[in-house]
């Protein structure tokens, strides 16, 4: 096996096809890069280094270039000697092929290919990606939590947070003290009957106890850090069925008055109403075969068919 380096010599049998590729045993001489972490892990707002390191290369003066990819997109970083893009004036080239990025926000998380390119007549290059992750602490999630549940009763308890990343992972407290994912494993809570789901934050008591009242709440956590919410009560009271009957008896029994009341008012008359028209109304006729008409002046006179004056 023998190394073919610039100008390029027939010192080994071997048949040139590509830059940077192993032929017939033989090992081209090409741009030749590495990096020290190809998976940067970083928190929001956080500094980070993307570490591309040339080790071997036939020029003094090679060509750099970064490029991000991201949602099937690829946009400059890096490109003509300037940053690029939406890092412009958080990022800077560090020596001749790192890329430090200040201020990083979770959009930075995205694959980011450094390439290099040796300015000679074979164009050598090399390229190498690195997946940079940003983590982002999860803000203070919503609970909610029923106020007040009877004895027996299901209830669910939720908790959500939609900002952290990784996606985080829920605990739930009642009066300070954790609760396990499953209440029969434990046996300090063998009077409680509840199932917690880590993954979506709901608890679920699928038969309350009045020993399950209390103060809730929850917490949301990532390898960012973590946050909870306010502190919520959860009473537990005893389903009273004799009294529940009892209204109900009561709330008939007074239907039933009324309904007999109205019934007795409108048998009497009080519902009836009796109105007299106030106009003007003939008198009836008297027995004398003459028509009497009322005034309000004179009462009654006789209207005759003809007279003198």
């Amino acid at each position: 096996m023998c190394l073919l380096r610039a100008p390029y010599s027939l010192l080994c049998p071997c048949v040139w096809f590509d830059v940077g590729v192993v032929l017939g045993g033989c090992l081209i001489g090409a741009v030749n890069l590495k990096s020290s972490n190809r998976t940067p892990v970083v928190q929001e707002f956080e500094s980070v280094e993307l570490s591309c390191i040339i080790t071997d290369s036939q020029t003094n003066d090679p060509r750099i270039e970064w490029k991000k990819i991201q949602d099937d997109r690829t946009a400059y970083v890096f490109f003509d000697n300037r940053i690029q893009g939406d890092l412009a004036g958080r990022a800077e080239l560090l020596g001749k092929t790192s890329l430090r990025i200040w201020n990083v926000t979770r959009t930075d998380s995205a694959l980011y290919r450094c390439e290099v390119v040796a300015r000679n007549d074979r164009k050598e290059i090399d390229e190498i990606v690195i997946e940079l992750t940003v983590q982002v602490k999860p803000v203070p999630p919503v609970c909610r939590v029923p106020k007040a549940v009877p004895v027996g009763k299901t209830a669910t308890l939720q908790c959500q947070e939609s900002e952290g990343f990784p996606r985080p992972h829920y605990s739930w407290y009642r009066n300070d003290v954790p609760l396990p994912t499953d209440s029969r494993a434990n046996p300090r809570f063998r009077n409680s009957s509840f199932l917690l789901n880590s993954e979506t934050g709901t608890l679920v008591f699928s038969a309350v106890h009045k020993e399950d009242s209390g103060q809730y709440y929850c917490i949301a956590s990532n390898d960012a850090g973590s946050a909870r919410c306010e502190e919520q009560m959860m009473e537990v009271y005893d389903l009273n069925i004799g009294g529940i009957i009892g209204g109900i008896l009561v709330v008939l029994a007074v239907l039933a008055l009324i309904t007999v009341g109205i019934c007795c008012a409108y048998r009497r008359g009080y519902f009836i109403n009796n109105k007299q028209n106030g106009e003007s109304y003939k008198s009836p006729g008297k027995s004398d075969g003459v028509n009497y008409v009322r005034t309000e002046e004179e009462g009654d006179f006789r209207h005759k068919s003809s007279f003198v004056i």
